[in-house]
């Protein structure tokens, strides 16, 4: 750690005395120059190693990233020792890379953010304990991040877009739809009541043996599966039932159609005696059937989110957007099918940039920025800093989801036309 410092700081111990005299004089010279307040985002909630350097004017002044997928590819999953400990071997590395790539010092931050909710306690652990080490030495602000609530925001970094909005995170941990008031409060309308669907997409891929195709062997399972529906000579082959579509809510649910591909395979594997390493017959129309089953799925439940904006009047007609981001919103068919659902309702979609989708520092440093600005969760008091701590599950907001319920609002799905 003292390596790290020195390196990060890039001067040598000084007395007390100069050491003040320098914060002082760098205080004088921001008030001087007027300059944008910077922070520093650092992310390990699962398997990725970001850090993220932006302005209180959203512009990125560095980042660096350490990518685990190839290495959990190889297991079949994520394994969380495996990811933390990676997490510990390269979490130094990459600050100090993201800090060189914005040729500044750890002394022109004003505030390091970091995500300490939810996710994988171990890996989490890594990120927060780091980050409250670089705010001890660097006497910097701390502010705690929530990974989902990062999400929702980051979109407001790259495009204008005012409060209130209504949010879909899809991805891999996580799949909710909520009306963003601010930067700290949110009203969730729903979420899953069973698995991801970015999770059921990767865990599918893997039962279908994609990785084994060399065209697919180094993308993630929802792209792999994307790419192979692409290829599809008869999209329509396979129909999956769609589900929930009596209850009249917001919640998802994506284990069905889980259980009933998985079954599909199991029934393909014997009937041809497929090998171990081999893939289905058919596997592309597979794909397709597949991802069409899942996206109508989260167009209903995003329509009734919408009706139910509609009907409660709860966002003004000219400022009815949707905000699309999580690792499953780099999916080009499902926004697709949410721009054909949106110009049906009358919102204007908006998608977070397919590579700030995906877990990295720079949606955390822009969530602390937006918490600089409305000076909201940002903490500057040591022992407060010091008690910080990781939290494996998180609420998100404040739930609306028996409200939505007893609206018992009818919907009747949008065409998806010319899919």
């Amino acid at each position: 750690m003292a390596k790290c410092a020195y390196f990060l700081l890039c001067q040598p111990k000084r007395s007390r005395f100069l050491r003040t005299c320098d914060r002082t004089l760098n205080a004088i010279r921001k008030f001087a120059d007027d300059r944008p307040a910077i922070v520093l985002g650092i992310e390990t909630s699962c398997d990725d190693t970001g850090c993220g350097i932006v302005d209180t004017a959203g512009k990125i002044l560095g980042e660096a990233i350490n990518s685990q997928h190839l290495t959990h590819l190889k297991h079949g999953g994520i394994i969380p020792t495996i990811a933390s400990e990676m997490h510990r071997q390269h979490i130094t590395t990459v600050c100090e890379d993201a800090l060189r790539s914005a040729s500044l010092r750890l002394r022109d931050i004003d505030a390091i953010a970091t995500t300490t909710k939810p996710g994988l306690p171990m890996s989490l652990d890594v990120g927060n304990n780091f980050g409250k080490y670089l705010s001890r030495i660097g006497n910097k602000p701390y502010i705690p991040v929530h990974h989902m609530e990062a999400h929702a925001l980051t979109v407001r970094m790259v495009q204008k877009v005012d409060f209130p909005y209504l949010v879909l995170l899809v991805s891999g941990g996580h799949s909710l739809l909520a009306i963003v008031e601010n930067v700290d409060k949110f009203y969730l309308l729903g979420t899953t009541e069973d698995n991801a669907p970015g999770e059921i997409l990767d865990k599918i891929a893997r039962k279908l043996k994609l990785a084994n195709i060399p065209e697919f062997s180094r993308m993630s399972g929802g792209q792999a599966i994307e790419s192979a529906a692409s290829k599809a000579s008869d999209p329509t082959k396979y129909v999956f039932e769609p589900v929930l579509t009596r209850k009249r809510n917001c919640q998802f649910s994506f284990a069905g159609v889980a259980n009933k591909g998985f079954r599909c395979i199991d029934k393909k594997e014997k009937t041809f005696d497929i090998a171990d390493s081999t893939a289905i017959l058919d596997v592309y129309n597979f794909c397709a059937g597949l991802q069409m089953s899942i996206a109508k799925h989260i167009c209903l439940r995003t329509q009734r989110a919408m009706e139910f904006i509609i009907n409660m009047n709860l966002i003004s007609q000219e400022k009815r957007t949707l905000v699309i981001s999580g690792g499953v919103a780099c999916n080009n068919f499902l926004a697709k099918a949410l721009e054909i659902v949106c110009a049906e309702r009358g919102f204007t979609l908006v998608r977070t940039p397919p590579r700030l989708c995906n877990d990295n520092g720079v949606m955390i440093a822009w969530n602390g920025v937006e918490r600089w600005i409305a000076n909201t969760g940002v903490l500057r008091n040591r022992e407060e800093i010091e008690k910080v701590a990781v939290e494996k599950n998180a609420l998100f907001g404040e739930s609306w989801i028996e409200r939505v319920h007893d609206a018992d609002i009818k919907c009747k799905l949008v065409k998806l036309n010319g899919l």
